[in-house]
């Protein structure tokens, strides 16, 4: 999480209520941005989820951008997606491509695009949205992404257990040259 980020929009939107669900991990306690309209509400259960969701304005996803997200697809940018909330995020590059760069998700890193991003997804059409948003999520699913890289593995099982083409080629050609001046023990000769 993006501390500095999120202590920053706090401060410039004190009439904003900034909700954290979840358990604070690989953080101090001591070290979250602490303010009125900041607030910690901890670990949650799943089936508690969708009551704190209904309530949300915007969904953020104020990740700090370091080695530790660098390789991170948080799935809940479809989650959010799909429970018809308008979602801002950092620049994670699984939130960029393809939420961002297809228009589903705004992406913001500094306070002041952060703030004005969220503007935004307040005053947008929600009903144009979340007909851009179905269509996107109908086209994907686990089950889809799991097919897809099975796929992928086998590709790469397959390409692994036979050589190269170039290689095979040379093997077939000198095979033929082997076979074309071999002596011949046919009878008769």
């Amino acid at each position: 999480m993006d501390i500095e980020l999120l202590d920053a929009v706090a401060a410039e939107r004190p009439d904003w209520h900034l909700v954290l669900v979840g358990p604070v991990v690989k953080i101090e306690a001591s070290e979250l941005p602490r303010s009125p309209n900041i607030h910690y509400l901890g670990g949650k259960t799943y089936e508690e989820l969708p009551s704190y969701l209904a309530g949300w304005d915007v969904a953020l996803l104020p990740f700090a951008r370091n080695e530790s997200t660098r390789f991170i697809s948080p799935t809940k940018t479809p989650e959010y997606l799909a429970a018809g909330k308008p979602v801002v995020s950092t620049s994670i590059r699984d939130v960029v491509r393809p939420y961002g760069d297809m228009g589903l998700v705004r992406i913001a890193d500094t306070p002041r695009e952060f703030i004005e991003a969220v503007e935004q997804a307040l005053a947008e059409d929600a009903a144009s949205r979340m007909e851009t948003v179905d269509a996107f999520l109908s086209q994907t699913s686990w089950d889809r992404t799991w097919g897809r890289m099975s796929e992928l593995i086998e590709d790469v099982v397959v390409a692994t257990r036979r050589p190269p083409v170039a290689a095979r080629a040379a093997a077939m050609g000198r095979r033929a040259a082997l076979a074309a001046t071999a002596p011949s023990y046919a009878s008769g000769d």
